[in-house]
C-alpha cells in the first residue's frame, strides 16, 4: 500500500554538514522509488547560523520528493529561541499548516533547530523518531564531556557552559519526557545507541540498521602508493588528531583525508612535516566512491561515543575493510561483518596498518566479508523493507 510520509528535520541538503541530513535524503529518494508519496521540511535558518562555510553537501535531485524549506524574517533569532524554549515558537504557523496536512507517517530526525520536542506533539499519524545524535540525553548532541573524553558521569550546565552554548533550562523540567511519549517508535541505528538511550528513558525502542548506497565504481589499477583513508569532518570529537602520530612513525603507510571542518587548519600544521599524509578537502560523488574502492581500509579513530559510524558502512559498499577504535557502536558493525581490525591504542593501530598492508590474502578476505555484509545487513532494499514492516506493525499496533 502506498502510504505518505512527512521528514522532519533541522537539515536537509543542501543545508546540512553530515550523516543526517544525507539519511533524510536517501531514504526519502529510496521511497519515492517505491511509489511512496514523501514530503521534507526542514531549517535552513539553523544552517545558516551555524555554518561557516558553504555547504559540503550537494543538493539532491527532486524526483518526486517535495521539500519545503522554512526562513523566516527573524533570521537566527528563530533557531535560537527554538534551542532555549524546545518550542518552535516563531516557526509554527509554517509548521502547524505542513504538519497538519493527512500523512500516513511524520518521520522526526534531527529536530533540535526546527522546532525542539514540541513540534513532537504536532501532526497526526503514525510518528517515528530516528536517534541520529544523542540529542535527547545531551545538550551538546555528541555526549562528549568538556570536549575532552566520553560523557561518562554527566555534568550538564558546565558542559554546555565549556562549549558556549546557552543552557537548555527546559531539559530540566519534565518537558522533555512529556513530549516524547507523543512518539510511536524510536528507531536506533546501532544496538550500542539503542542501549545507551534504554538506560535513561522508557521508550518504545526499535533497532533498525541503516544503509549505505552501492558503490558506483571500482578500482581500475593499484594507486601508485598503497594509502589509508580517512572520511569525516574535520572536528575533535572524529580523533583524527589522534592517529598522526602513527603515520608520521611509518612513512611507508600514506594517509588521504577526505573531509573538512573547523579543526581543519589545526590537523593540517600538525601534519605539516609528514609528507605521507594529503588532506584533499571535501571529496563528493564518484570521487569519494574512488577513493574507497581504491583504499587499503577505512581508519575510524572516532573518540567521541557515535550514534553508528555510516562511514563504515559506505566503506563495506565498496569492498574496504575497516580499521576502527574499540569504542561505542563501531565494535558491533566490525564484528559482525568480520571485515576489519579494531585498535585502542598507537601500538594496536600500527600493528593493525603493518598487518593489512603486507597481507594480500588477508585483504582480500576481508574485501569479500566487507562486500557480503553490505549486501546482507546494509543494502537500500533490506533497509527500506525493514522500515515498511516496523511501519506497518507500529501502525497496526497504534490505538485508534
Amino acid at each position: 500500500m502506498k502510504q505518505r510520509f512527512l521528514m522532519v528535520t533541522t537539515f536537509y541538503p543542501p543545508y546540512g554538514f553530515g550523516g543526517d541530513a544525507l539519511y533524510v535524503s536517501r531514504l526519502s529518494q529510496e521511497l519515492v522509488a517505491r511509489g511512496h508519496h514523501v514530503e521534507v521540511v526542514h531549517c535552513a535558518d539553523s544552517f545558516r547560523m551555524l555554518s561557516r562555510r558553504a555547504s559540503p553537501l550537494p543538493a539532491p535531485p527532486l524526483n518526486g520528493v517535495r521539500v519545503h524549506t522554512l526562513r523566516n524574517r527573524w533570521g537566527p533569532l528563530g533557531p535560537l529561541a527554538i534551542q532555549q524554549t524546545g518550542r518552535p515558537w516563531l516557526s509554527s504557523p509554517e509548521l502547524g499548516r505542513i504538519l497538519a496536512e493527512p500523512f500516513d507517517t511524520i518521520h522526526f530526525h534531527n529536530i533540535s533547530l526546527i522546532g525542539g520536542p514540541g513540534i513532537l506533539r504536532m501532526g497526526k499519524g503514525l510518528k517515528l523518531y530516528t536517534l541520529h545524535e544523542h540529542w535527547l540525553l545531551c545538550p551538546t548532541h555528541v555526549l562528549f564531556k568538556f570536549n575532552q573524553a566520553p560523557c561518562r558521569e554527566k555534568q550538564c550546565f558546565q558542559c554546555q557552559l565549556r562549549a558556549r552554548r546557552p543552557p537548555q533550562w527546559w531539559r530540566w523540567s519534565g518537558f522533555l519526557k512529556s513530549c516524547l511519549k507523543e512518539v510511536d517508535g524510536f528507531l536506533s541505528p546501532s544496538r550500542f545507541t539503542l542501549e545507551r538511550h534504554a538506560q535513561e528513558f522508557d521508550l518504545p525502542l526499535h533497532h533498525l540498521p541503516s544503509f549505505a548506497l552501492p558503490s558506483q565504481v571500482s578500482p581500475s589499477s593499484a594507486p601508485l602508493r598503497p594509502y589509508f583513508l580517512f572520511v569525516g569532518r574535520l572536528e575533535k570529537i572524529k580523533g583524527l588528531h589522534t592517529i598522526l602520530e602513527a603515520f608520521r612513525r611509518n612513512p611507508e603507510f600514506d594517509l588521504k583525508v577526505a573531509g573538512e571542518g573547523n579543526y581543519g587548519d589545526f590537523l593540517r600544521n600538525l601534519a605539516r612535516d609528514c609528507p605521507n599524509i594529503h588532506f584533499l578537502g571535501w571529496v563528493k560523488g564518484n570521487e569519494l566512491d574512488r577513493l574507497y574502492a581504491s583504499a587499503l581500509a577505512l581508519v575510524v579513530p572516532s573518540i567521541a561515543l557515535e550514534t553508528l559510524g555510516q562511514v563504515i558502512l559506505e566503506s563495506f559498499a565498496a569492498a574496504t575493510p575497516v580499521i576502527a577504535r574499540r569504542l561505542g557502536p563501531l565494535p558491533e558493525l566490525v564484528e559482525e561483518s568480520e571485515a576489519g581490525f579494531l585498535f585502542e591504542d598507537d601500538a594496536s593501530l600500527e600493528a593493525c596498518l603493518r598487518r593489512l598492508a603486507g597481507d594480500g590474502p588477508l585483504r582480500l578476505a576481508l574485501k569479500e566479508k566487507a562486500l557480503k555484509a553490505w549486501q546482507e545487513r546494509w543494502n537500500p532494499d533490506i533497509h527500506v523493507q525493514r522500515y515498511l514492516d516496523l511501519n506497518e506493525q507500529l501502525t497496526a499496533s497504534k490505538p485508534g
